[in-house]
């Protein structure tokens, strides 16, 4: 479909704003849901426009969008920084609201912490090294990405590692990350960062409990494997 220039030029019936507040914003499309997060045009594309080049970029998917940056999202003409910044907002905005903003997990197991971090990191393209960080009662403070390797690696310093676990105040962590392969079978890599980790841990009075490897559809606990 061709859209004409401007949106003011489409049918009222037909512009999204007006069918947000005639029918819901579950009746829009994905594309008509960016193009109001875009709010405008740009000479030759109108917000619609704009909005379809986003979810090419995303490979049709919103689920995408989370994988791409500011800077990404910035190179698509008509976006810039401050929309890039907008939409990155609000698909931050829909996680939270999918994880329950204010509800503290408690980690009891392997599958608990895969739990926790499965959504990040399952459909990344490169490896990312995320802690998820524990009280004395294993609730979960937060977690964070320390790290973002290539396809093949990544670069993990106890330093990155820690600094922060000290000051959320941490008594434990659970180290997590991904295999962009979809296998979750541990490297010798992967092993070696570990036992690496895990002694620093304890050097400073933070017990590193488990690290989880997320693939496709799976995970590998090296607790569970005794490999920890």
């Amino acid at each position: 479909m061709t859209y004409p220039l401007r949106l003011a030029d489409l049918p009222t019936e037909e512009r999204p704003r007006e069918r947000l507040l005639a029918y819901g914003a579950e009746a829009l499309s994905n594309t008509e849901l960016l193009a109001l997060l875009i709010g405008g045009g740009v000479a030759g594309q109108n917000a619609l426009d704009l909005a379809a080049r986003v979810l090419v970029l995303g490979q049709g998917s919103l689920r995408q969008l989370r994988s791409l940056s500011v800077e990404e999202l910035s190179a698509v003409k008509g976006i810039g920084e401050a929309r890039a910044a907008r939409l990155k907002a609000a698909v931050e905005l829909g996680r939270r609201v999918a994880a329950g903003e204010g509800r503290r997990p408690i980690v009891k197991c392997p599958g608990d912490a895969h739990d926790v971090v499965k959504e990040d990191l399952k459909y990344q393209d490169r490896e990312h090294f995320r802690i998820i960080m524990l009280n004395t009662k294993h609730h979960v403070l937060c977690t964070e990405v320390v790290s973002i390797g290539s396809l093949a690696s990544s670069i993990v310093h106890p330093r990155e590692i820690f600094k922060t676990a000290i000051r959320r105040n941490a008594a434990a962590v659970i180290l997590a990350h991904n295999h962009p392969s979809g296998d979750p079978t541990p490297s010798p890599e992967d092993l070696e960062v570990t036992r690496r980790l895990t002694e620093a841990g304890s050097l400073l009075g933070i017990e590193v409990l488990d690290h989880i490897i997320v693939g496709d559809n799976s995970y590998t606990s090296l607790r569970e494997q005794g490999l920890i």
